[in-house]
């Protein structure tokens, strides 16, 4: 066991981390909920004082509010549906043997790792493009009109580029998961006349529901900060600007940082309503 003497120095060692750890989070939180109660233009004046909660009210009550908060919900909500329905086939896939597994494994977990703008970019250019782009080819061989992905279908766009730089994450947790499953469990039930959909159903699936709730989890944290892919792609337009671009343009665009920091102050409120949630929901599949 170690000793009271051994406990302080572990402390005293690892203070200076959590000092700085600490700093590094609540300057900046601290400095945004200074800004947010101010009226602080850089480029008109600088900084024109204390207004109270006005930047609360005026970003509350424009109209880009709830539609920027509504396409953030819609944007996460699709990416995990897709990243999670096909990163369980694409595990149970991979688990299964084949000539050259290791390389196709590799090759499925490979977009995880390309910068999200790099990932943008391609698939504006070479995929969505309505003249050149690869599905506009694909349509014109079928007779039908290209499609303009990213002004008729916007919304939808930055869903499937998001899911394609997360759908190899969440593959390779689930992957993790099924590979740790008893064989001797889907044998017996093989044995006896159970047929694969449910030998699914009531054998894999339950023991893939911690790993599920692990990917929704760290994604969500991530996907409610999404920004790169919009700004690339259709930079707001189309009904994708979401909070975190709606604060941006309030930011840079219009340059009214206390305006912006309350977008700030209201995005770090709904992250953590929706991080309490799925960590009740995860707490619940731990202690199942």
């Amino acid at each position: 066991m170690a000793t009271q003497h051994s406990r302080s120095a572990a402390r005293l060692m690892m203070a200076p981390a959590v000092i700085l750890l600490l700093g590094w989070m609540l300057v900046p939180l601290i400095m945004t909920l200074l800004f947010s109660f101010k009226k602080y233009l850089p480029l008109r004046g600088g900084d024109l004082g204390w207004v109270g909660f006005e930047n609360y009210v005026r970003f509350v009550t424009s109209s880009a509010f709830w539609p920027s908060v509504l396409a953030t919900l819609a944007i996460v909500g699709g990416v995990l549906i897709i990243t999670v329905v096909f990163g369980v086939l694409l595990a149970i896939l991979l688990n299964q043997p084949m000539w050259g597994r290791g390389i196709v494994r590799i090759l499925v977990i490979a977009p995880f790792f390309v910068m999200p703008t790099v990932s943008a970019l391609v698939w504006k250019n070479m995929f969505m493009d309505p003249v050149n782009g690869l599905f506009a080819h694909l349509w014109t061989a079928f007779g039908a009109a290209p499609v303009e992905w990213l002004s008729q279908a916007s919304l939808q766009s930055i869903v499937m580029i998001v899911s394609w730089q997360w759908l190899p994450f969440a593959t390779l947790i689930l992957l993790t998961a099924i590979q740790s499953l008893d064989s001797e469990q889907l044998e017996a039930a093989e044995m006896d006349g159970a047929p694969p959909i449910k030998r699914f159903a009531y054998i894999t699936l339950p023991h893939l529901g911690r790993a599920i709730t692990v990917v929704v989890l760290i994604q969500t944290i991530f996907l409610l900060g999404i920004f790169a892919e919009i700004f690339v792609t259709t930079q707001g337009s189309f009904g994708t600007r979401t909070l975190t671009y709606l604060i941006y343009q309030r930011v840079l665009e219009s340059q009214n940082v206390g305006l912006g920091s309350a977008g700030g102050v209201y995005a770090i409120i709904l992250a953590n309503i929706i991080a309490i949630f799925l960590m009740r929901m995860v707490g619940k599949n731990l202690d199942a």
